[in-house]
């Protein structure tokens, strides 16, 4: 293991918005369950209908669970370093990828609406180009620009 005494200019793991929470979820279930079991019990015509719909509930929040377990695994992690730009993407069932390249050899390309705000963030490079951060929210990409773009100018005067 190579141990370095310099620290980057810019470092920043980029994971996926996870505003969907499956406590929530269980929280509202659980209250119509409260709610609902004594007209279940109390008009017998509705309790087949009304156990498949808890039912149908307590699948869907499973599958939600899960699928929020899944992006979770997904991250990107940017390092800028004096002399290099490092990306290190991982997705569930991709192994990971590492980047290296020259910060004076990249351009940073940004996509904007047509209210100005950052919809897309990416590294040109000269094979082509990576998209940073897809899958954060609209604020998160208009921040992370901001610094990481600043960061990228200081890298290109320091090299």
């Amino acid at each position: 293991m190579q141990v370095t005494k310099t620290t980057p200019l810019f470092a920043a793991t980029l994971r996926p918005d996870r505003s969907l929470k499956t406590a929530g979820g269980w929280l509202a279930f659980a209250l119509a369950a409260i709610v609902g079991t004594p007209f279940l019990l109390a008009i017998p015509d509705f309790l087949v209908p009304g156990l498949i719909a808890y039912g149908l509930a307590a699948g869907g929040l499973i599958a939600l669970g899960l699928r929020q377990a899944r992006r979770g695994k997904h991250y990107q992690q940017v390092t800028l370093w004096p002399d290099q730009l490092e990306i290190k993407t991982a997705a569930p069932g991709q192994e990971k990828v590492l980047q290296r390249f020259a910060p004076g050899g990249v351009k940073l390309r940004l996509e904007r609406d047509g209210f100005e705000r950052t919809t897309g963030i990416f590294v040109r490079h000269e094979q082509g180009e990576i998209e940073l951060g897809a899958f954060l929210a609209r604020d998160d990409k208009s921040s992370f620009a901001r610094a990481f773009g600043a960061a990228l100018r200081q890298a290109r005067r320091a090299g």
